[in-house]
């Protein structure tokens, strides 16, 4: 990890993306318009494979890439002069770090990146550490600890992602995911125990837990996240440290799943990155802190900085609850970005899904249509707010 000194006036910070996501249109790029004023320096860049669309939502420049390929990223800011790359997509995290590394700036370890996004690579690279069965899908050996959990080697959103109880489940599972995608497929074992997160915060130096989440998940053989709670991080949470030390993890932010079964935690996925489905919201809410400039400050090479929780931290509840398509079809009815206050709780709806879009079933969290975040001095108030919320809007799929 390089670790490099604060923007100049003639530098720009380069902002790697892909598709178009709140965290990036709502978080990222008002927080580095917000410290390159502070700081006078050149306005921050866009650098994307979809510059129309990130057009219709941000009036700043936009240069067009192959972001996929750390080479076309290269080449693309040799007129930049940049002063920092980040992107906050799961995809684009190693060709963002060997960016960085090429220009001598501060980013991830793009091996480390690597890693966490390649699941048969971070199993091969844990075993000495925490050993789970893992193989790819079409080598599954006759004597494989079913259940297993079938998912792509680098997916995301729990999409294709089953609970397989045998041989013969498992070959109808990956023929149904073949007809709609031809990347590789893994197994692993199925890990019991309550599923957490925890989110983290790097600079090179120290890793901060800035907090954590009890996540509830529909019943198998799916594994959509309905639920997020804010929750302390659990005892465990020193396993989960000691691996993401393993793996290299330690610069910027990073969400982690893991689930902890009789004392013992064990990771599900390591996603290099902020949190996302505007639980990143309510973190910055929750910690009373600019946590997307925090980030974009790491990236600048600044250190993390000196932080104490809230005053009233103690006793709060805060969740973030989604709202699921429950059939195929065409959104007709659905509320648009909500920010009130219903007693003592504050309650943030952003919709994921516009009305008019269709809607197709996938059993994954691509079926979100939005997200209710509440935030309260204790759970039975935020479980109220969270049903009168629910009352009084409709959404409507036809």
């Amino acid at each position: 990890m390089a670790v490099g000194a604060p923007l100049s006036a003639s530098l720009s910070l380069v902002l790697v993306a892909g598709k178009v996501t709140d965290s990036v249109t709502s978080g990222f790029l008002p927080a580095a318009a917000r410290l390159s004023a502070m700081a006078g320096t050149a306005p921050v860049t866009l650098l994307t494979d979809r510059p129309a669309e990130h057009a219709e939502v941000f009036d700043g420049p936009i240069v067009a890439c192959d972001v996929t390929d750390y080479r076309e990223i290269i080449a693309r800011c040799e007129d930049l002069a940049p002063a920092a790359f980040f992107s906050n997509s799961d995809f684009l995290q190693a060709p963002t770090a060997l960016a960085a590394a090429y220009h001598g700036l501060p980013g991830k370890d793009w091996r480390a990146a690597t890693r966490a996004k390649n699941k048969a690579l971070m199993r091969r690279h844990l075993a000495g550490v925490d050993p789970v069965f893992s193989a790819a899908a079409e080598r599954v050996p006759e004597d494989a600890p079913y259940p297993l959990v079938l998912k792509p080697r680098e997916g995301v959103a729990s999409e294709d992602v089953f609970l397989v109880q045998d041989a013969a489940e498992l070959a109808i599972r990956c023929e149904e995911i073949r007809a709609r995608r031809s990347d590789p497929l893994v197994v692993e074992e199925y890990l019991p125990g309550e599923l957490h997160t925890l989110e983290t915060l790097g600079d090179g130096r120290e890793l901060r837990v800035l907090g954590s989440f009890h996540t509830t998940v529909s019943p198998p053989p799916y594994f959509i996240e309905e639920r997020l709670a804010w929750a302390p991080p659990p005892p465990e949470t020193e396993q989960v440290l000691a691996q993401l030390d393993a793996l290299g993890v330690g610069f910027g932010a990073c969400h982690t799943e893991f689930v902890v079964h009789e004392g013992r935690a064990r990771l599900i996925e390591v996603n290099y990155r902020l949190i996302g489905d505007h639980c990143d919201f309510l973190m910055a809410d929750l910690l009373g802190a600019p946590l997307f400039d925090w980030i974009l400050r790491v990236h600048m090479g600044e250190p993390l900085p000196p932080y104490e929780p809230p005053a009233n931290d103690a006793g709060r509840t805060a969740v973030a609850e989604v709202v699921l398509a429950e059939r195929p079809g065409v959104l007709t009815a659905a509320p648009d970005a909500t920010e009130l206050t219903d007693g003592s709780v504050t309650v943030s709806y952003r919709p994921q899904r516009k009305v008019g879009e269709q809607i197709a079933l996938t059993r994954t969290n691509r079926d979100y249509l939005g997200t209710i975040r509440a935030i309260g001095p204790s759970e039975d108030k935020v479980e109220a707010t969270l049903k009168r919320f629910r009352a009084a809007y409709s959404w409507t799929i036809q």
